[in-house]
């Protein structure tokens, strides 16, 4: 399907690959992973075609079509609604669509036989593409990925660079490409959109790279382990939890094999040393001469990197409870975020609060920090003093100070080397502690922000998405960090993984209130799959959701009666568009049947038939429109 053959690439002088040999087969689902630096990205780049390697070649099949989602996809906008975007992945359908439509406007005033004979091919060639399902296809995936239905209609520039990534996904995934080449596909995602991504790449047929810092999704996405390292790949036949334990016998076998091969050379040099001076010796001491330089040196295993060793001090622990909620309501508008929300923190808790986006996350997180206003009562405990973090607050770093200085304002008793060594647990060595704030990307900047957080000397910890930006062994160094620390956190995380490793407590925003559950992660997944199994067997009723508080206004009886009155127009308009939904659905499907568009002046009938739904459609939908802002004018 496709193959890599004694590549090599540079940047400058500095060696990304070096004669590296790579396959892939179809249905191979590969998780390409290293340390950031390692030339990840760059290898799906050169797969795709946006760069060209300096030595060897890439082959692939005539019928290897690529899809290629990167993080250079975050900038692209436009006015167009995010299903059309989606959509565009059907270049084929799109234009026998568009021929279509030119075909029907022209019958309307050329009408002819030949005509008639050409919309009917088209038409048939549509069918058989399944045209006539594509939107409801674009439609199931955008809505898999988190967008609502009444989102699909929004222009994609109105959205986030992370939601617009979601519709990129979604577009190349409609493409169904024989090889899919996905780069940090989780980073924009929910939890609900990664278990549906993960789902949706199990039933995917083609084959996929993907490149990930997310342990649990390559372990249910992936079954082949691809190690970029030292300029080249290492294969591992198995998911992320196989190849660390295959990682580990091997590196036992090449750490054995080192010893015993330096143990082999210091003996020769010995030999060498003691008898060299000696004739009898001569010949011998020749011969092991050549036979060391001869040796193929084995190199020893290189480290994984440096081990958390750093005590994490505050001052004074805080009171028995950190923070309590009592009846705390909290709205944005219409939207509710909380209502009548009770909830307690107390010391020794570390939180993972969990749940899809929008759902008030990192709002409960500012509630908690008081740096947002709401209804009800949050008190403090005794003796807690906070640190928070979140991307925004990148912008209270010092833009001309060195990363080194940044962190001394907060590590005032840290010697430089234990600062040196936190920051090379975020990725930044040797020279890099030297580099100003305001050169650095946005991740390093938010690894800068991380590590001085975890300095202070807070004995109550926010933070939120902390593991963005940071790679496997990041996010392991994190992981121990928070381990050693003595104190309390909420933390916002998608990375189940790392939550898996540092929560004893899970929250979750449901019917706007904060739920606990007063255990591990895994503990939770395995409860919330015995409730979901129960509520199939209706042994459990989903609660109501609360009522929602409205303000008791004096509405003019007159302004009742119209109220009322263009209720019910609404309601009979809502019911003559499904009716005509229905009939255009039944007049789509008489099309695509042989015993139709095989007869001329029947397809005829049915071409007329459905344009003229379509214009009723149209009229339906542009009054429900002025209808309904009439009723909200009347209900605000």
């Amino acid at each position: 399907m496709l193959a890599i053959n004694d590549l090599s690439f540079y940047f400058g002088s500095r060696s990304i690959y070096d004669g590296l040999s790579f396959h892939v087969k179809p249905k191979d689902k590969i998780g390409l992973i290293g340390a950031n630096g390692t030339g990840k990205s760059t290898l799906l780049k050169l797969i795709a075609g946006d760069y060209s390697p300096d030595k060897g070649d890439i082959s692939k099949s005539k019928d290897c079509s690529i899809g290629f989602l990167n993080q250079d996809l975050l900038s692209y906008e436009t006015d167009e609604s995010i299903l059309n975007v989606a959509m565009q992945a059907f270049e084929k359908e799109n234009q026998l669509l568009h021929e279509i439509n030119n075909l029907l406007q022209k019958i309307e005033t050329e009408y002819s036989d030949d005509l008639i004979e050409k919309l009917a091919k088209k038409q048939d060639q549509f069918a058989t593409l399944d045209g006539y399902s594509l939107q409801s296809k674009a439609e199931a995936i955008l809505e898999g990925l988190g967008f609502t239905t009444a989102e699909l209609l929004q222009p994609l520039k109105s959205f986030s660079g992370g939601w617009r990534m979601r519709v990129m996904l979604a577009r190349i995934l409609l493409a169904s490409p024989a090889l899919l080449l996905l780069d940090e596909p989780t980073n924009h995602l929910d939890l609900p959109s990664i278990e549906w991504l993960e789902s949706y790449l199990k039933n995917f047929e083609g084959a996929y790279i993907i490149v990930s810092h997310d342990q649990e999704f390559l372990n249910n996405a992936v079954q082949t382990i691809a190690e970029v390292s030292q300029s080249n790949i290492n294969i591992y036949k198995g998911n992320y939890d196989f190849y660390i334990e295959e990682r580990e016998l091997r590196n036992e076998i090449q750490h054995n094999a080192f010893k015993n091969q330096q143990k082999m050379i210091k003996d020769t040099e010995k030999f060498i040393t003691r008898f060299k001076a000696k004739a009898t010796k001569a010949r011998q001491v020749q011969s092991k001469l050549k036979n060391l330089d001869k040796v193929d040196r084995i190199e020893d295993v290189l480290s994984d990197g440096p081990v958390i060793n750093f005590k994490f001090n505050f001052k004074k622990p805080s009171g028995k409870i950190i923070t309590e909620f009592k009846h705390v309501g909290k709205a944005y508008g219409n939207k509710i975020i909380l209502e009548d929300a009770n909830a307690i923190i107390s010391r020794g808790d570390k939180i993972a609060l969990i749940g899809a986006n929008g759902t008030g996350k990192s709002t409960v997180l500012r509630l908690i920090s008081r740096s947002e206003g709401y209804d009800g009562e949050i008190e403090e405990g005794f003796n807690v003093n906070e640190g928070f973090y979140a991307q925004h607050q990148l912008e209270s770093l010092t833009p001309d100070s060195e990363i080194l200085e940044e962190l001394k304002q907060s590590g005032l008793d840290k010697t430089e080397q234990e600062l040196r060594n936190l920051l090379g647990c975020f990725l930044f060595s040797d020279d890099d502690v030297k580099k100003k704030i305001k050169i650095l990307s946005g991740g390093e900047k938010s690894r800068v922000a991380l590590a001085k957080t975890l300095l202070s000397e807070a004995n109550f910890l926010m933070l939120d998405e902390p593991t963005n930006h940071l790679d496997i062994q990041s996010v392991d160094m994190l992981i121990q960090a928070l381990d050693q620390y003595e104190g309390s956190f909420v933390v916002v995380s998608h990375n189940r993984y790392f939550i898996a490793h540092v929560a004893n407590k899970i929250w979750y925003i449901e019917n706007q209130k904060i739920i606990e559950y007063p255990g591990t992660y895994d503990e939770f997944v395995d409860w919330q799959k015995k409730r979901e199994v129960e509520k199939q067997q209706n042994k459990v009723t989903t609660p109501k959701a609360p009522q929602v508080k409205k303000e008791v206004k004096v509405v003019s009886p007159t302004a009742v009666k119209e109220l009322s009155r263009k209720n019910n127009q609404l309601q009979k308009i809502e019911e003559q568009i499904e009716r005509s939904t229905k009939d255009k659905t039944a007049i789509e499907l008489s099309m695509a049947d042989e015993q139709v568009f095989s007869k001329l002046d029947l397809l005829k009938t049915k071409t007329i038939e459905l344009d003229a739904v379509n214009k009723q459609l149209q009229t339906l939908n542009n009054e429900w429109e002025t209808l309904a802002l009439e009723i909200d004018e009347l209900s605000a």
